[in-house]
């Protein structure tokens, strides 16, 4: 469209027509990088099992993959979520003890990453399971925002359980969700 609306300007051309050509160079680019992260997701089962989740992307599941590195670090699944940073952060001294917001503690691109992939199952995802369900009734009581964090947490432990186990991500059907979660 900028291609255009330039045509009759030349001036305006002078200026337009290196930034589109490099706009264009940063889009083949991430273009190729693109399939890279497909390749590399696509030749790794680890990878792949973890795409099973709903949510999970190429990006997420290496990182998850390059970030944990060895899940015999954890003694529980439960700690996954601690080390990305996950958990609520608490403070307590003599008469005060207040629990606040996330920890942040841990890596911030998977923690990031993770919250998307919980945006992305909460808000995009139409197939049910139980962990959606969950999710959907944490929102309605304590807001989206919160739901997206502890859906997170929850998918940092699912991940970690299913690289233990070896399994894939189990879908439940809607009235079973519902009902379980």
């Amino acid at each position: 469209r900028a291609a255009e609306l330039i045509e009759d300007r030349p001036a305006l051309a002078v200026a337009v027509a290196p930034l589109l050509s490099a706009r264009m160079a940063i889009e083949q680019q991430i273009a190729d990088l693109d399939r890279k992260v497909m390749k590399l997701a696509r030749n790794n089962a680890q990878a792949r099992q973890f795409m099973t989740a709903p949510g999970i992307g190429p990006v997420t599941a290496l990182c998850f993959l390059a970030t944990i590195d060895d899940p015999g670090r954890f003694k529980r699944s439960r700690s996954v979520g601690a080390y990305v940073g996950l958990t609520t952060r608490r403070y307590a001294s003599g008469e005060i003890d207040w629990t606040g917001r996330i920890s942040k503690c841990g890596d911030k691109m998977l923690r990031g990453y993770l919250y998307e992939a919980a945006n992305v199952l909460l808000t995009r995802v139409a197939k049910w399971s139980a962990l959606k369900a969950w999710g959907i009734r944490l929102a309605k009581r304590s807001g989206l925002r919160k739901a997206k964090v502890a859906v997170a947490r929850k998918l940092a432990v699912i991940l970690h359980r299913m690289w233990i186990e070896g399994t894939e991500f189990r879908w439940s059907s809607k009235e079973t969700a519902m009902q379980t979660a």
